[in-house]
């Protein structure tokens, strides 16, 4: 690791697990100071404690990101540990599959409560240092459902939409004042929550199988390979990259199919 992140205080959310866990790791492993935060108390502390342990800063934080209130408790408790934030990674999300007319109405507010509310009540609790500081970076964690859309995956693709939204009205918003807004649209990850999902199928290997076959490389990406792309959108590197999505899925979304 090179120190890329020097200086860098970052706030992660869903820091427990999967790709918002590989993301806190690089970024620590690249010179930042993060703040990890999750619903899963046990699990966030635990990583955190791991990465003091190897000699970072990192400390872990409780709080569900659809209640404003907790994320604004979170994140000035972050600040009185560790200083204002200068990045946030909105990586916090959500999974909500229906049939449009099957679906309940909690899960509709549940999953833009979460995927896109989440993502704003976090920004606007850090917007304030980075623009006091004159600058800062949000990276959104997308999706690749963010411009595609599969039958049967209402509503998660009209709150990914949205983030993608977010991403650029904030992005175009602040940019005078040194804040950059960007989001990566990961496709296929192998986290554990893509692992579990073959579980639901009679022979899940062959369902991984299925997918691997409609992705270029022939396999699935890796939460690594999210988490430091993340890492060059935080880092002074990407200062000129601005209300963009990076799209990482192997290529998947822009091949044609029958």
């Amino acid at each position: 690791m090179t120190a890329r992140l020097a200086g860098k205080h970052i706030l992660v959310t869903g820091a427990a697990t999967g790709i918002g866990r590989a993301i806190a790791e690089a970024c620590v492993r690249e010179g930042a100071k993060v703040a990890l935060l999750d619903r899963e108390g046990d699990s966030v502390e635990r990583l955190a404690a791991q990465l003091r342990g190897e000699g970072h800063h990192a400390q872990g934080l409780v709080a569900d990101i659809a209640e404003r209130a907790a994320v604004e408790a979170a994140v000035a408790q972050a600040r009185k540990l560790s200083g204002p934030l200068t990045t946030l990674v909105n990586n916090a999300g959500m999974n909500v599959f229906h049939e449009p007319l099957a679906m309940p109405d909690e899960a509709w507010q549940r999953c833009l409560s979460v995927d896109l509310e989440g993502a704003w009540h976090c920004s606007r609790a850090v917007l304030p240092d980075m623009l006091e500081q004159g600058g800062g970076a949000i990276i959104n964690i997308a999706s690749t459902h963010s411009f595609s859309i599969i039958p049967g995956c209402f509503p998660y693709p009209v709150a990914k939409h949205g983030l993608i939204g977010l991403t650029r009205a904030l992005g175009i918003e602040y940019a005078s004042r040194g804040v950059r807004v960007n989001a990566i649209a990961p496709g296929y990850i192998a986290t554990p929550a893509v692992e579990a999902h073959w579980q639901i199928f009679d022979d899940p290997a062959a369902a991984k199988a299925r997918i691997e076959a409609l992705l270029p490389p022939g396999r699935l990406g890796q939460p690594e390979e999210v988490a430091m792309t993340a890492v060059f959108l935080a880092s002074d590197e990407a200062r000129f990259i601005n209300a963009s999505c990076l799209t990482i899925d192997g290529g998947r979304s822009v091949v044609y199919h029958d």
